[in-house]
């Protein structure tokens, strides 16, 4: 009986204090909207330029996957590609020529596209 109330009351004291500590953290947080609110706000001089994260966030076009080969007797090896483009076709052509530029003058089969 009395290990059942020790652990009660020693719960209970976790609980209290977990709850001083978030009503602490809460009255923390609202001076600091409080402050915020008086400071004035902070023009910025020049227009901000998208960075390149924010530029590539945009998901338009394919990704391409060809198997290649720099030999004709070689294992094939998997070429991915990302393009821009909309039209498929138009994809795996660049993903070509970009193997062929990349030193894969064989390319045996298209392996996959996914629209980004």
């Amino acid at each position: 009986m009395s290990s059942l109330s020790d652990f009660e009351e020693s719960m209970r004291r976790e609980i209290d204090a977990f709850q001083d500590n978030s009503e602490k953290e809460r009255a923390k947080r609202l001076a600091q909207a409080a402050n915020q609110a008086t400071a004035p706000a902070k023009q910025p001089s020049k227009p901000q330029r998208p960075t390149k994260q924010q530029v590539e966030s945009y998901k338009t076009g394919h990704l391409v996957k060809l198997a290649v080969r720099t030999k004709r007797l070689e294992l094939d090896t998997i070429f991915e590609h990302r393009s821009s483009s909309i039209s498929r076709l138009e994809a795996q052509m660049e993903a070509e020529e970009a193997a062929k530029k990349a030193g894969f003058p064989i390319i045996g089969h298209l392996v996959n596209i996914e629209r980004l």
